[in-house]
């Protein structure tokens, strides 16, 4: 049984969340604020996180923040800020998805449902057992079999979709990927003109493995076009 983490201090949005998380048969730990969300990461490590933005005690992308330093379970933001540098912020500081309020709730289910489905997949294994592929060039190692990821030694502590999307270029190593191909393999979902998802998750990425913004050595920028790893 999956365990997920709410944090939100509107109780009817909280207590909303709740039921339709139950009805799927997660076990739910709910909570108001900050702090007691921290308490309980201590001593459970749940399967996934939803998180508001404006919460009483603690910013909720600063909570992001801190789960991310120690937890690489996915984070969902579930918030009424709806402006696009609140996504970008949310998505750089480490989480995985982002849903606006007023939201229908079995878009949160189907959006909970592909986040678990992603990290059960790369985190804990595939259920058939196979030789694990990887990547090794230029000092970066990374091993689809084990979710691992090490550069220059160092391993990496990367999320699901961090892991994805380093995975993919890697496959196309010396071909440029569009970021409309990027988002559509590792997100599965419709790219939008508007979408700034796959740009922030590069920026983090590039900052895990300690990447010049200006001439990074690993995930090149053809502007206009995408991404490459050469």
């Amino acid at each position: 049984m999956s365990e997920i983490l709410i944090v939100d201090d509107e109780a009817a949005i909280a207590d909303l969340v709740e039921v339709c998380l139950k009805n799927e048969g997660y076990l739910v730990h709910k909570f108001y604020n900050a702090a007691d969300a921290l308490a309980c990461l201590a001593h459970c490590e749940p399967d996934l996180a939803i998180l508001d933005v404006m919460l009483p005690d603690m910013d909720g992308f600063a909570l992001c923040q801190k789960i991310r330093q120690t937890h690489l379970f996915p984070i969902i933001m579930l918030t009424a800020r709806v402006e696009d540098m609140d996504k970008i912020m949310g998505l750089t500081l480490g989480a995985d998805d982002y849903i606006t309020k007023p939201f229908n709730p079995l878009e949160l289910i189907a959006r909970v449902k592909t986040q678990l489905r992603r990290y059960t997949r790369y985190n804990r294994g595939d259920a058939v057992s196979r030789e694990p592929e990887e990547y090794d060039f230029r000092g970066l190692q990374i091993c689809k079999g084990n979710h691992k990821c090490f550069l220059f030694g160092e391993e990496l502590p990367l999320t699901p979709l961090e892991f994805s999307i380093l995975w993919y270029l890697c496959e196309h190593r010396g071909n440029v990927v569009s970021s409309e191909e990027l988002f559509e393999a590792v997100w599965g979902e419709k790219y939008m003109d508007s979408n700034n998802t796959v740009m922030s998750h590069i920026a983090r990425l590039r900052e895990k493995m300690h990447e010049p913004s200006r001439k990074p050595k690993f995930i090149k920028t053809v502007w206009g076009v995408g991404y490459t790893i050469e």
